[in-house]
């Protein structure tokens, strides 16, 4: 389904200042609280959880529903860039690289599945309106 014409420059346009902002926020994050060196990435792991945590809360924001351009904004933009793939997976590299491997291991291993409780805590406590928790893997 694509967006109206008229919603579609405003979309890509808080999109890019969202994902800016996100982005930001992250590197600051990062910048506040660097990990040791060898180490488990804490930040990124936190970053992690709480940008799935917050993108899963979304829908269930009445709020963030009736003003189109908050979900992009919000979503895609903020959350899309302060969370991180590209990070997880050097910092998982990196650790393997420099012969922590049980260590990257748990790096990937737990941050997967704490994103995934993440997200079904939060669906479970502030579940999207019309969900009904039949046949979505609730």
């Amino acid at each position: 389904m694509t967006a109206p014409s008229s919603l579609r420059l405003p979309v890509v346009a808080v999109v890019a200042v969202g994902g800016a902002a996100g982005a930001l926020l992250r590197h600051a994050l990062s910048t506040a609280f660097p990990d040791a060196s060898g180490g488990f990435p804490w930040t990124v792991f936190a970053v992690n959880v709480v940008g799935c945590a917050l993108l899963a809360a979304l829908p269930a924001s009445a709020f963030v529903r009736r003003h189109p351009l908050l979900p992009p904004l919000l979503g895609a933009g903020v959350l899309g860039g302060f969370t991180t793939l590209s990070t997880y997976g050097e910092q998982a590299r990196a650790l393997a690289a420099g012969g922590h491997d049980a260590l990257a291991a748990a790096y990937v291993l737990g941050t997967l599945a704490a994103c995934l409780v993440a997200v079904r805590t939060v669906r479970r406590l502030a579940p999207a309106p019309g969900a009904t928790g039949q046949g979505d893997g609730r």
